[in-house]
């Protein structure tokens, strides 16, 4: 199987965050990172209104579409519509553990059920051209995460699977909720890094608790790929040093203020299509962490972005209030 660099960086797919307008603010920062998007349902997108939960912007390339199912059947129809719709790869989810998703038999609650989850990504295999990847956990509740682990990894791998995402950490699908499951389980970079010393030829991408790019580089002597979830979300600035540092390339822009200025034209043709400032900003309150000014930043947007009317100038006046200097941890 070709390891490639499509999946050395990522952006974690997190619900009711990285929608388009997240997306194509976290493209301005990097051409190189893989973006994903929030996970839809099988349901949702053979029944629902597939322009408004499918559609995004050409610059979010290269782009996943993730998927919450376990029907075989709907999973190869819904990644069918992904890839006619433009996406670059589809990621089923066996990892969220919310409740919801339980009572779906999707996300984590699928760990206990490997066969499954292989006939679901060999259904998708038949059906697309690109490729097709899997998001797990380490196991869930009582697992031995040593069995669960390597049971639905050669399960999906032998399906097809062009490569495996693995968040770090169990889910605890009772007793836990799903806030907790992000922090609570202990984190197990080992149990990782021993699947990939395991399966050499097959891409592993490690998931969960890693704080920035200085702790990426050290997970990428032992695995392929690293996702990059809340610290790519709520200090978005991180993201300006992935090209450079992780594939030797220049980064698109190297100061907020210019990503911002960069912006403005998609701001505007959205707001002309009736969307809302705030649906777009709301996802760039960390863009200034550490500078001074940030905070007046985010409360002149807090204040007037949600205001009936409020044009581009909005961003570009919060902007204003921000002194020309990086965050602390980029200029350490």
């Amino acid at each position: 199987m070709q390891i490639n660099q499509l999946h050395r960086f990522a952006v974690a797919p997190m619900m009711d965050w990285t929608d388009r307008h997240c997306r194509v603010f976290h493209r301005l920062m990097s051409r190189r990172a893989l973006l994903y998007t929030e996970m839809l349902t099988t349901g949702a997108i053979i029944h629902g209104d597939r322009a408004r939960l499918l559609g995004f912007d050409a610059s979010e390339h290269p782009l996943a579409l993730q998927l919450g199912g376990s029907d075989p059947r709907d999973l190869a129809t819904a990644a069918k519509i992904g890839e006619d719709f433009g996406y670059d790869e589809i990621n089923l989810n066996v990892g969220c553990p919310s409740d919801r998703v339980k009572d779906g038999r999707f996300g984590a609650c699928l760990m206990a059920e490997p066969a499954l989850v292989a006939a679901g990504v060999e259904a998708m295999k038949r059906e697309v051209k690109i490729p097709v990847t899997v998001k797990c956990r380490i196991g869930i509740d009582d697992q031995d995460p040593e069995l669960a682990l390597d049971a639905l990894a050669r399960g999906v791998i032998a399906a097809g699977a062009d490569a495996l995402i693995v968040h770090a950490r169990k889910a605890w699908l009772n007793g836990l909720s799903p806030k907790e499951n992000r922090d609570v389980p202990p984190l197990d970079y080992d149990r990782v890094y021993r699947l990939k010393a395991a399966m050499p030829d097959v891409p592993i991408i490690i998931n969960g608790g890693i704080a920035g790019l200085a702790e990426a580089r050290k997970h990428l002597a032992h695995v392929d790929g690293v996702m990059l979830g809340r610290a790519a979300y709520q200090e978005p600035w991180r993201l300006l040093a992935v090209d450079p540092e992780l594939f030797g390339e220049a980064a698109p822009f190297t100061a907020m203020k210019d990503v911002f200025e960069a912006m403005i034209p998609y701001i505007e043709r959205e707001l002309a299509q009736g969307t809302r400032l705030h649906s777009i900003v709301r996802h760039v309150l960390g863009a200034f962490h550490g500078v001074p000014g940030a905070r007046a930043f985010r409360r002149h947007l807090a204040e007037n972005a949600v205001r009936p009317g409020a044009g581009a100038n909005v961003l570009r006046e919060a902007v204003a209030l921000v002194e020309d200097r990086k965050p602390a941890a980029i200029a350490a």
